[in-house]
């Protein structure tokens, strides 16, 4: 019986750091989710980005969608404003998709580098999942197993938006000025 225990013990002291491991992956997608809508209150939009008052702040998801549902469910009935926020998911971006909000997990995948390209200089705040900081406005990064993030506010205001002083005071480092 001894030696059971033993053995028993030892798998859970082995599996400790997987079973931690796998409850953080599980977190992740929820709270990027969570993020991503609540940026949006903290970013000044060009009053062009907006066809009315009440026009819906659209959040795109490209190239990887590793939200599904959770997204949908968390922005389920937020606005900011008066505006709803929706959630469209696409294959490939051009300028003139409406994206307000545009995320890309795969950033170096082709299509997330032509959509890039497409988003630079137009009224789109762009979230990565680039941990070097290189790929859009605002890129997520995971330290100590928690989502964090890093902003480009030069970046930023080249697409002609504003991120709040508060949203810059969350980040790990807001390089490139304000």
């Amino acid at each position: 019986m001894k030696a059971a225990a033993r053995l028993l013990i030892a798998a859970v002291l082995c599996l400790a750091p997987i079973a931690t491991a796998r409850a953080a992956d599980s977190l992740e997608a929820p709270v990027k989710a969570t993020y991503l809508y609540k940026f949006v209150p903290f970013v000044e939009w060009p009053a062009a980005a907006f066809t009315s008052p009440t026009q819906s702040v659209v959040l795109c998801v490209l190239v990887g969608d590793p939200f599904g549902a959770v997204l949908d469910q968390a922005v389920r009935g937020q606005k900011v404003g008066a505006r709803p926020i929706s959630v469209r998911r696409l294959a490939r971006t051009e300028k003139a998709t409406g994206c307000h909000v545009l995320y890309l997990s795969a950033p170096r995948a082709p299509a997330a580098v032509d959509a890039l390209q497409s988003a630079h200089g137009a009224p789109v705040l762009t979230v990565t999942d680039q941990a070097n900081g290189a790929g859009g406005i605002v890129n997520f990064v995971l330290r100590e197993n928690r989502v964090r993030f890093t902003i480009d506010p030069r970046a930023a205001a080249h697409n002609g938006l504003t991120i709040s002083s508060k949203l810059l005071s969350l980040a790990l480092n807001a390089r490139g000025g304000g």
